[in-house]
């Protein structure tokens, strides 16, 4: 029966209940959006927060030599550029960004859960990675830096790999656990913040995401990194989804969530 034919079925003198629209966030793809539509709010909003992470990384820099003030203002703008387009364009595709969230999600469907098909996450990742590049570009043009200059910014120490594990097991850990428990309507606050502090308490400065890795190795400015670490931070980003998706089964169990949500 279909909202309307449940209206229409009501006695006369009971209150009509709206149905709010669902609210969507990473880890909750939305159904029934075109995936043309899809793939084009991951390609512009994957854009947009590397053009946010690399524009304002170099505006920090003409302003201050103050490393410390340097990054502050490149997190703040991060977290505020990043809130804005979860909002924007979570309705439309979830607002993943970033391809450790979109296969986390494919592995979630097949494992039973809500997620993304494998069709679907063919297309969202290389969308990513594509609007990960041009948002390095356009922010390098912006501020009149070489259009492409790869990064000489070396981040291959063993304890930066490591803190790209911690950042994107938590950043897995949040979004799902988010999902889990019923609260994604908070999602782009959470995200936002917790992107916003793992900037500061992770020693790699928190990329947590393969296309953004890939777009920042077109810009040797303050926020970029060199080609050759670009493997190694892919590889922990990887590493940090698998032992997130592991928390996410061991905190947010079913039996637990369903507890949880009686208990509410």
């Amino acid at each position: 029966m279909s909202a309307t034919e449940a209206a229409s079925a009501r006695p006369a003198d009971s209150p009509v209940v709206p149905v709010a629209d669902p609210q969507h966030a990473p880890g909750a793809t939305p159904p029934r959006t075109p995936l043309a539509a899809r793939a084009a709010a991951e390609l512009v909003g994957t854009a947009a927060l590397v053009a946010v992470v690399v524009g304002s990384g170099i505006q920090a820099t003409e302003l201050t030599r103050d490393v410390g003030l340097q990054l502050l203002a490149n997190s703040l703008a991060t977290v505020f550029g990043l809130g804005v387009l979860i909002v924007l364009l979570g309705p439309v595709s979830g607002a993943h960004f970033n391809p450790v969230v979109t296969l986390a999600e494919w592995w979630t469907a097949r494992r039973g859960g809500g997620g993304v098909t494998t069709r679907e996450a063919a297309v969202h990742v290389p969308a990513q990675i594509v609007g990960a590049i041009a948002g390095a570009i356009l922010a390098d043009a912006m501020f009149g830096e070489p259009l492409v200059k790869w990064s000489t910014h070396e981040r291959s120490a063993g304890n930066l790999l490591l803190g790209e594990v911690v950042a994107t097991a938590g950043l897995i850990l949040l979004i799902f656990g988010l999902a889990r428990s019923d609260r994604l309507r908070f999602a782009p606050v959470a995200v936002a913040s917790y992107i916003g502090a793992a900037y500061w308490f992770t020693s790699s400065t928190s990329f947590a995401n393969p296309a953004v890795t890939i777009g920042r190795a077109f810009t040797d400015t303050f926020a970029g990194i060199a080609p050759s670490s670009v493997p190694g931070f892919v590889g922990a980003q990887l590493t940090g989804a698998v032992v997130g998706l592991a928390l996410v089964a061991l905190i947010f169990m079913p039996g637990r969530a369903a507890q949880a949500q009686s208990g509410a």
